[in-house]
């Protein structure tokens, strides 16, 4: 596409870091439903905050840890199978909570997302009564990169053309800087319908509450 011919080892090797540049980029486009997975965390008592780790090989032994996390999109209390969902909420609502030590069922969780890691912080802090039990959760998973050449990308059939007119675009950049604007239109076209077909195909149905003063 942008006419290079020829290809040397260090056109692919560049080619692959652009793909991989390409896909921590997508991460900034909003929400990939083929990322969404579920995972539970066991509850300990007393302990409020829990740890997932985004990168791999930090040697980490905690039990808790999920690779590949970049946030938490929702969660719920779960006890034998029976799920009572959790309230996310920011960073201001939770330093704003006067006794952050109170144990309990959890009924509200904080997500911090770090450089290295992410953490859920529960409140009400897990008590003995809830030690065992669970919180089920949503989490979104990073696209993973390229890695071997032989490897196939971690992305759905339908992302494959502005995954191909992407690469055509950052290595226009690189090789055939004419051709930079062009290549990135067509990018941006095929990717705007790339997200716009992805995502729940379920309808929503919003009712206005009417209401009645003094009546």
């Amino acid at each position: 596409r942008i006419g290079l011919q020829g290809v040397s080892g260090n056109q692919l090797r560049s080619a692959r870091r652009s793909l991989n540049i390409m896909f921590q980029e997508w991460a900034n486009r909003g929400l990939h439903y083929w990322e969404v997975a579920n995972n539970n965390i066991t509850l300990v008592a007393d302990q409020a905050v829990y740890t997932m780790f985004r990168s791999t090989g930090d040697g980490t032994s905690d039990a808790t840890a999920v690779y590949g996390v970049d946030d938490v999109l929702e969660a719920s209390f779960r006890n034998s199978n029976v799920d009572t969902p959790l309230t996310k909420i920011n960073r201001s609502s939770y330093q704003a909570l006067s006794n952050k030590t109170s144990t309990g069922q959890p009924t509200q969780y904080f997500v911090q997302r770090f450089i290295d890691k992410v953490t859920i912080t529960l409140y009400l802090t897990p008590g003995s009564d809830q030690a065992g039990k669970f919180i089920n959760y949503y989490y979104v998973k990073r696209i993973q990169d390229v890695g071997d050449y032989t490897n196939a990308t971690d992305v759905p059939y339908r992302f494959v053309p502005c995954m191909v007119s992407g690469l055509a675009y950052y290595l226009s950049q690189k090789f055939n800087p004419q051709l930079v604007q062009q290549m990135k239109l067509l990018y941006e076209d095929e990717l705007n319908r790339a997200l716009q077909e992805d995502g729940s195909s379920s309808s929503s149905y919003i009712t206005p509450k009417t209401y009645y003063p003094n009546v």
